[in-house]
């Protein structure tokens, strides 16, 4: 095992696990068809999501999340299950990435990825909450497509330069956690006002 192909494996995972926070489908998709295209390779059982089957369902459901986040009461849907979906979608994508590369047990890599797009989900989602009370929901289409921005550019540095992805999900989850404080904040004094 190479070394620095096992720490560029690893940052590359936790780009991808943090992409799937911002948008659960669009970096599974991506990987799967970059893997498809002989760019990338999943370990097994991930490499499954080349298929051409996988490949429809993961367009299907990226296309159908894409389209439904943009679309009041639906997104809170969407990310209600997301709550389930993107830390799932953080540890196929973190296992598929490090299982050829490192010896990381597929059990950590995991709950690493879980834990990674499980955070950043619920930054993103509690921050969505504040953007829907703060403008009636009309932020929200704009939101979501800068969040969909955020998934598909995270998912290119993860594969490019593994080491800024790794770098940017830490600055998206430190910021992250800061705006979801501020907006707890506001909603207590909006609570507290007369």
């Amino acid at each position: 095992m190479d070394t620095a192909t096992a720490i560029g494996s690893l940052f590359a995972a936790f780009g991808l696990s943090g992409a799937a926070g911002l948008n659960a489908w669009l970096p599974l998709f991506a990987s799967a068809l970059l893997a498809r295209l002989d760019v990338v390779d999943l370990a097994a059982p991930f490499d499954d999501l080349e298929t051409t089957t996988g490949l429809i369902v993961l367009g299907v459901l990226t296309l159908a999340d894409f389209v439904g986040d943009k679309v009041p009461a639906v997104d809170h849907v969407l990310h209600a299950v997301g709550t389930v979906v993107a830390p799932v979608s953080g540890a196929v994508l973190f296992t598929g990435q490090t299982g050829l590369e490192t010896d990381l047990p597929a059990v950590a890599s995991a709950l690493l990825g879980a834990v990674v797009a499980g955070s950043v989900h619920f930054e993103r989602a509690s921050f969505r909450g504040g953007t829907t009370l703060g403008t009636a929901g009309t932020a929200n289409p704009f939101v979501s497509f800068a969040e969909d921005l955020g998934s598909a550019g995270l998912v290119v540095v993860a594969f490019v330069v593994p080491v800024l992805a790794f770098l940017l999900v830490i600055a998206l989850l430190v910021l992250g956690a800061f705006a979801v404080l501020r907006v707890r904040r506001a909603l207590v004094r909006r609570r507290g006002a007369p």
